[in-house]
């Protein structure tokens, strides 16, 4: 299953906003211009607005205006699933074009469509698309920007002399 550059960049300026907000509260954080995200994740500016919008609706991030506004988390980065971010981007998760999940947590598949024969890869489809659900449910934003830290704190280290 392939994600678009709509989760990939849409995920990373998640992160980068997780990372400058740190443990302040989200209401107390710093907002952030999307030019210094694009400058530090190598981002075109022009793209991470139209997925910062997408991001606001779904009211994961929120925007301050004036000289010294931008954008910030609209909740702490430890409720924010990657599912929602993704799902908010994306929209919904579907590992093939037949397959459809309704508000119930019904699967449907256009293939059956009169009902009285089963999808024979119904099975299978069912089962990517509840663990690929199931990871980004279970992977919080907080979760993300400690693992970016930890990264960026190991590539700030010296080289050891030999």
């Amino acid at each position: 299953m392939l994600f678009s550059t709509k989760a990939e960049y849409g995920v990373r300026l998640m992160v980068e906003l997780g990372r400058r907000a740190g443990t302040t509260a989200p209401e107390e954080a710093e907002p952030v211009a999307l030019a210094t995200v694009a400058e530090a994740e190598l981002l075109p500016l022009s793209y991470l607005e139209h997925l910062v919008a997408k991001l606001r609706q779904a009211d994961l991030v929120s925007s301050v205006r004036g000289a010294h506004g931008g954008y910030r988390l609209a909740k702490p980065a430890r409720e924010i699933a990657m599912l929602d971010v993704v799902e908010a981007l994306e929209g919904p998760v579907a590992p093939m074009e037949c397959f459809h999940t309704e508000r119930e947590g019904r699967v449907l598949c256009s293939h059956e469509v009169d009902g009285d024969r089963a999808c024979a890869t119904k099975l299978l489809w069912t089962r990517v698309h509840g663990g690929v659900t199931k990871a980004l449910a279970g992977t919080s934003l907080a979760e993300l920007v400690e693992f970016a830290d930890a990264a960026a704190a190991t590539a700030a280290l010296p080289e050891p002399v030999a």
